[in-house]
């Protein structure tokens, strides 16, 4: 596991949003050297978190996400940075669906000091960490766990998840479309999340900047379907408008 510098994390984000991105485009946006660029690219490639070829970098898969260890220190601050507005936005004595996420368990650090919590949770390491938060109840779900993340998936996950009503859900995702589609990876995280949209009054997606625009397989549904979005920049102004006609409210940790 590596800890990314600034600009090493903005290229990733770049090649996220677009795809593929020159060496030359990403030297002169950053007024270093070829050289220099060339040497982060090495580095994330090594780290397979994105492909390297002739004259610049592209994503490395629609289809796969990024290794659970790399997210953990991949934008850190910034998902932290989100994770304080929304705890300021969660009330004490509240009922929460906590989904999977490297954010999501970011937001479960958050409120820590939040009293009487319910919070039921289909990942593991939230549901290790807020055990041990004072009169918080931790319900965890049923189903099959994922040995990457400690997520819990599958069918009987979803069973499970619609014996409750909550009042806030806490969600992750890993692509926000520039028409507002939300995507992920696994179908059988994706079905696991829209059972937890469902079932819950008020859905707060948390997303760092680096999921705006970024390819990823499988739809969860539309901005429409959300409450809330917390982020850690000011969107674009076409992004923008898509979240105002969504009817989403949007948040931006300072």
């Amino acid at each position: 596991m590596i800890i990314l510098n600034q600009r090493q994390q903005e290229l990733l984000s770049w090649v996220q949003r677009d795809g593929h991105v020159t060496v030359e485009k990403l030297a002169a946006h950053f007024g270093v050297t070829y050289q220099t660029i060339r040497r982060d690219i090495s580095l994330l490639a090594g780290e397979k978190l994105l492909h390297r070829m002739h004259g610049g970098a592209s994503v490395l898969s629609s289809v796969e996400n990024v290794a659970y260890n790399e997210r953990q220190v991949l934008f850190s601050t910034e998902k932290q940075r989100i994770a304080k507005l929304v705890a300021e936005h969660i009330p004490n004595h509240a009922s929460l669906f906590i989904n999977l996420g490297t954010t999501t368990e970011e937001v479960a650090k958050a409120l820590h000091n939040h009293r009487g919590l319910h919070v039921i949770t289909n990942n593991l390491n939230v549901a290790a960490m807020m055990c041990d938060y004072p009169d918080c109840e931790v319900i965890v779900a049923s189903g099959v766990m994922r040995p990457r993340d400690r997520g819990i998936i599958g069918e009987a996950t979803i069973e499970f998840i619609r014996k409750f009503k909550v009042d806030y859900a806490i969600i992750g995702i890993s692509s926000i479309e520039n028409d507002g589609t939300l995507r992920d990876f696994d179908l059988r995280e994706v079905r696991t999340s829209e059972a937890i949209i469902q079932q819950s009054r008020n859905v707060f997606l948390v997303a760092d900047h680096s999921k705006f625009g970024r390819p990823a397989l499988v739809e969860l549904g539309h901005l429409s379907k959300i409450t809330a979005l917390f982020t850690d920049r000011p969107v674009s102004d076409e992004m923008a408008e898509v979240i105002a006609e969504a009817k989403t409210e949007l948040f931006v940790a300072d």
